[in-house]
């Protein structure tokens, strides 16, 4: 069984060799998150009241946000392939202004009866970029996660997430672990230095995203959300690096500051990063 992700990142932040957490960085990171919090330029209602998010007061938003969040990965092209652009939307938000057109246009993407056996043709149709786009990356695995995660609703939830929800009694934690025992394709695990350790981006993400959408109540009204760590978002880490909170050694750097795919390179490191 894996490490949960906070004695994951523990344990890795302790063997690590290229990555270093810097205690004074971390402070003041926590102090412009918390005056963040005071003057409300952070707060759960940003997320809804963004215009391509649903609305808590929408019947569907668990589902929604569960579809959102099954698709949200990757939206990097290859090489000097055009970005992917819908409404003049780029990465995540081209993927929610995707899939709120296709609401809009009446295709039942939120039944899971639907894209559970969804073609391929029919999702790049649902995806379709602005004219000036590039298309929509990883296609096939994200029909792929699209057909299984569509399967174990129609199995065991009676067709909805809100049902998984509702399982797990306002607990996130048990929301987590339930969300990366049916869901494979949430289940982010790797072997590090012997230890099995996970990072649950996605899985975490989707819990936030709930627990945000619903502004804590209702469905989002989760007893224990500070258990859930910060995700593993690419952005994440040049945050961290930005605020002095995280320090990469000049090896790594060198790699990341290259601008090549390093990849490959990187993975070569993992055993001491």
């Amino acid at each position: 069984m894996a490490l949960m992700p906070r004695e994951s990142a523990k344990l890795i932040a302790r063997l690590a060799k290229n990555v270093f957490i810097e205690e004074e960085g971390v402070k003041k990171l926590a102090c412009e998150v918390l005056e963040g919090l005071k003057n409300h330029s952070i707060c759960t209602a940003n997320y809804s009241q963004h215009e391509l998010h649903p609305k808590p007061d929408d019947n569907k938003a668990a589902d929604w946000v569960f579809v959102l969040d099954t698709l949200n990965f990757s939206f990097w092209n290859s090489g000097n392939d055009p970005k992917w652009k819908v409404n003049g939307y780029t990465g995540y938000f081209a993927l929610c202004a995707a899939i709120k057109r296709a609401i809009e246009a009446g295709k039942p993407i939120l039944d899971p009866n639907y894209y559970a056996k969804i073609s391929k043709a029919d999702l790049e149709a649902i995806f379709d970029g602005d004219e000036d786009s590039g298309k929509a990356p990883l296609v096939d695995e994200r029909l792929k996660c699209l057909h299984e995660v569509g399967t174990i609703l129609l199995e065991k939830y009676n067709g909805s997430f809100t049902e998984c929800i509702k399982a797990c009694r306002g607990s996130a934690v048990e929301l987590l672990k339930l969300i990366v025992t049916e869901f494979q394709c949430f289940r982010d695990e790797a072997d590090f230095h012997g230890h099995k350790v996970a990072l649950y981006k996605r899985a975490q993400i989707l819990i936030g995203d709930i627990w945000a959408c619903f502004q804590e109540k209702d469905l989002g009204a989760f007893h224990d959300i500070e258990v859930i760590t910060m995700f593993a978002d690419y952005r994440i880490p040049q945050v961290l690096v930005h605020f002095g909170a995280m320090r990469y050694s000049n090896p790594l750097l060198s790699m990341l500051q290259t601008g090549r795919y390093v990849f490959l390179q990187v993975l070569n490191l993992n055993r001491n990063l």
